[in-house]
């Protein structure tokens, strides 16, 4: 137990400290109330007590019911729920009617942090519009600490929100911190609902309170056209193979009905060839190899002008729609609400599927052969397998029709389609 808060040298104690993926809350609440008693809302709702005799209670104000009270001495009192709940504090001393500290959760103009994992391409692509629909909702002084690859993409986007690599905060004693992230094993105390249920990204809108409708991130999308003639980005690789699309000859017939349609096709991937053990993926053959660690914002700058986008459930997907282009998605470990909406989504049902979702079942990071239900088996990953080069040539020549009638190049009439 730390000494009564009243000798407490803030400036040292509220250093934050990392753990796992998230920045973890100061050891000593930021706010000072009556009586020596410290609160914020920097990891639930947190109350540490000086010498005495209280009653503490911790409300949810929204709806009036009382989540948690006890009597207490000296020591610490916290919620067990860590997401957005409009906490309302009372403090009584043991006896009295009347609480000494009565603290409703209020956001407006306080600092505030919101902590995102770093080494994540699509998770945050997907989460941060639901940052700045909080910020708008509860016009408070935001910070966001993520990696800096996603803050030279963002940054410029957003300028009434701050942001900071994890080791870089400028927020030093904030009033709330929320951590958004996926949380497995049924975990309802980080989140209101497991993200399974109602999609990944979505689950940001409901750790943080808002609503929780999607929206593709804000992008610099000034960059002017440097290739010509018309083409299609796609990308092939993923973290486990589970995401891939493990149809043996998938990729060569797209590649060459592309090109059949008259597009070039550009990889790219960060790694032409990427696996583990004996496993390995490599670029499709006949593409144009654009592979390779490039920043960001010149990935969207080719993206942008491409006529659109063939991907797996993985973070370039999830780029590629923010640039506001066609997106044809391929996943079958995922099930279709799982992304954002994409009309060009990919999926066979008539083999197993949807394991990622399936909330009996806890993804392992550090399997990459990871299949839970038929590992080892023939029917391993035919959740992907099962979706043919046919079925996805057929959702091309529908967008490229589409396409093409959005462009002029092709009228209908009671016949059919009829070039111009």
């Amino acid at each position: 137990m730390f000494n009564e808060p009243a000798s407490i040298n803030y400036c040292e104690l509220s250093r934050y400290k990392m753990k796992t993926s998230f920045i973890y809350p100061p050891e000593i609440p930021t706010q000072s109330g009556p009586k020596h008693i410290c609160y914020d809302f920097n990891d639930g709702a947190r109350v540490l007590l000086p010498d005495g005799k209280w009653h503490v209670r911790l409300i949810d104000d929204d709806s009036g019911n009382i989540l948690f009270q006890c009597d207490s001495g000296k020591g610490w009192v916290t919620s067990t729920k860590k997401y957005f709940v409009r906490f309302r504090i009372q403090v009584y001393q043991q006896g009295s009617t009347h609480p000494i500290l009565d603290e409703t959760l209020n956001l407006t103009d306080k600092p505030v942090l919101i902590s995102f994992p770093t080494g994540t391409l699509g998770d945050l692509l997907g989460w941060f519009p639901y940052a700045e629909r909080f910020q708008k909702q509860h016009q408070c002084r935001l910070e966001c600490a993520m990696a800096q690859n996603i803050i030279d993409l963002l940054a410029s986007q957003y300028p009434q929100i701050h942001f900071s690599t994890p080791d870089k905060l400028q927020t030093v004693l904030p009033y709330a911190t929320y951590r958004v992230g996926l949380y497995f094993g049924g975990d309802t105390d980080n989140q209101p609902v497991d993200f399974r249920q109602v999609g990944f990204h979505r689950n940001a809108g409901y750790i943080l309170g808002v609503d929780p409708r999607e929206e593709p991130v804000r992008l610099d999308l000034s960059s002017p056209r440097t290739i010509q003639e018309p083409y299609v980005c796609i990308a092939t690789q993923s973290t486990c193979q589970a995401k891939y699309w493990n149809n043996g000859t998938g990729w060569s017939e797209v590649v060459a009905h592309l090109k059949s349609l008259g597009y070039r096709v550009l990889c790219i991937d960060q790694y032409a060839h990427h696996g583990e053990g004996l496993i390995w993926n490599h670029i499709p053959w006949g593409t144009e190899d654009f592979t390779g660690s490039h920043p960001l914002q010149e990935r969207v700058n080719l993206l942008r002008h491409a006529s659109f986008f063939i991907g797996l459930s993985s973070g370039l997907s999830w780029l590629a729609w923010a640039t506001r282009i066609p997106v044809v998605l391929i996943s079958g470990f995922s099930l279709p609400g799982s992304e954002f909406y994409t009309p060009w989504r990919v999926f066979n049902s008539h083999g197993c599927n949807g394991c990622w979702d399936d909330t009996s079942l806890n993804f392992d990071h550090k399997d990459f052969l990871w299949c839970p239900r038929h590992k080892d088996t023939p029917r391993q990953y035919e959740c992907t397998r099962l979706i043919t080069g046919r079925q996805v040539n057929g959702v091309i020549d529908r967008l490229h029709l589409a396409l093409a009638e959005q462009n002029g190049s092709v009228t209908r009439d009671k016949k059919g389609v009829t070039d111009e």
